[in-house]
């Protein structure tokens, strides 16, 4: 007869087998993955395509031009970023058919469908273990940036070769492009994957630094009389809830430097104001200015996309054109930068390119110059040098991070210690415009890693700006 002792130590090892079995992540080959590949139904409106990822044997959704893991959890049913199940359906021969997400169901439009071999790995060689990257300068184009050598500006490459050969070989997933910009030229550049320097890439979050560029514009140009001026004198025509004598006191100012007081902050998952419910709202500034006040404006800082939205459209308002085409007249075109995308569209029709900007890696760089450089490009002032520096000046806290209009105020730590102070324009994916105005450095880096942590800032502190450090 056992001891009691033995037979708690059995319990134990059972109860302790069963939850790691429990745990065992659901097994699945790369061809059975296959035969999930598609192009979906995604909406009423927009289709998706599922792949299959032969490096992680899991299967990807690519929306747009962006592309989010699911990992398999049982038969025919996968889990994405969030933990929400995707259920794939089958028809009386087996074959795939459609695909439910909550109490949507989407159908299988074709598997006619193939998938490049580049966009798998950051670069098609032999052997990415023998992998040695040997530096090029960059090429010279026609379109205002003038490219240098790196070695003439005191980089060290041996720090950049090492990065390229970590990227190549996996390392760090999902980077599509890195630039770096030092002395006023284009010393690096260098992309991967299926994305070339003619690759529009989305800017998601950063865009709000090209609004904030737009704002600064506009009131140079007095169709903004001031960035004191009040946000709801711009919508006569919308009949707001919560409408208190606080709200009208919200300032252009205040949605730049996001401490407009509204109930809309991201990190809050209680937040009244979250992206999901704008999402599904017809008009995303009214829904933003119908949120409850929950702190007075110019207080704390909260992350809000619909701040940044609402200013949009304010200059829309103010000018009596398209955001993009008064960008167009005023920023882009002056910088030389062409084939760029930007559906300005704040309503549910919207819900896949969230108003934001597509851009050349190359453009992002030179808008990232262009700020380095106080606004002037080719002895042009094209944003004003005030604007500039008050932009790039600490307004408010945002996420523990200081914040000036609708930019990032970040430093990296480096070198064991050495701190570098960075102006940032960034967003979801790895999207990253840095501007160290101490280092003559401009960094910009574009990638994949969507609702997860992206590599970027670990690039730029581990290899780029220690190449530079003026020890």
């Amino acid at each position: 007869m056992r001891s009691l002792k033995t037979n708690l130590f059995i319990f134990l090892f059972f109860l302790i087998a069963r939850h790691a079995f429990a745990q065992q992540p659901y097994k699945i080959t790369y061809q059975q993955l296959k035969e999930y590949e598609g192009v979906y139904q995604y909406g009423k409106e927009d289709k998706l395509q599922i792949a299959a990822s032969p490096v992680d044997t899991c299967l990807v959704a690519i929306i747009k031009l962006s592309v989010y893991p699911l990992k398999g959890s049982g038969k025919d049913i996968f889990l994405d970023i969030g933990k929400n199940k995707i259920t794939f359906l089958r028809n009386a021969s087996n074959q795939i058919i459609s695909y439910t997400k909550g109490n949507d169901t989407n159908k299988l439009i074709t598997r006619n469908v193939t998938f490049p071999p580049q966009m798998w790995y950051p670069r098609l060689v032999a052997n990415v273990k023998t992998y040695q990257y040997k530096y090029g300068r960059p090429a010279k184009l026609k379109d205002g940036l003038q490219p240098g050598d790196a070695t003439a500006v005191g980089l060290d490459t041996a720090l950049l070769d090492k990065m390229m050969n970590k990227i190549v070989q996996g390392k760090y997933p999902n980077v599509h492009s890195v630039l770096i910009i030092k002395g006023g030229k284009l010393v690096f550049e260098e992309y991967f994957y299926e994305y070339t320097k003619d690759s529009l890439q989305e800017m998601r979050s950063a865009t709000k630094s090209m609004v904030s560029a737009l704002t600064g514009i506009a009131i140079h140009q007095g169709f903004i009389k001031s960035k004191n001026e009040t946000v709801l004198s711009y919508f006569p025509e919308y009949n707001l809830a919560n409408n208190t004598d606080i709200k009208k006191t919200i300032t252009i100012e205040n949605m730049l430097a996001n401490q407009s007081g509204l109930d809309c902050d991201v990190s809050n998952p209680k937040s009244e104001g979250s992206e999901e419910a704008m999402d599904a709202s017809d008009d995303w500034v009214k829904f933003t200015l119908d949120l409850p006040m929950i702190d007075k404006p110019g207080n704390d800082g909260r992350y809000c996309s619909g701040n940044p939205i609402t200013i949009g459209r304010i200059i829309e308002k103010a000018t009596h054109m398209a955001l993009s085409a008064f960008g167009q007249k005023n920023l882009f075109g002056p910088l030389g930068i062409t084939g760029y995308k930007w559906n300005f569209k704040p309503d549910r029709s919207n819900i896949n390119e969230y108003c934001q900007i597509y851009l050349h890696p190359r453009d992002m760089a030179k808008f990232g110059l262009l700020y380095f450089n106080k606004g002037v490009w080719n002895n042009k002032q094209i944003i004003p040098a005030d604007w500039v520096t008050a932009s790039f000046q600490k307004h408010s806290v945002v996420q523990g991070v200081d914040y000036g209009y609708l930019w990032w105020l970040k430093y990296l730590d480096a070198d064991g210690g050495v701190r570098y102070y960075g102006k940032a324009a960034q967003g979801n994916g790895g999207q990253k415009i840095y501007v160290f105005p101490d280092q003559d450095l401009v960094v910009a880096i574009t990638g994949g890693n969507y609702n997860t942590k992206s590599p970027s800032d670990e690039l730029i502190s581990k290899y780029i700006l220690p190449s530079f450090n003026k020890k």
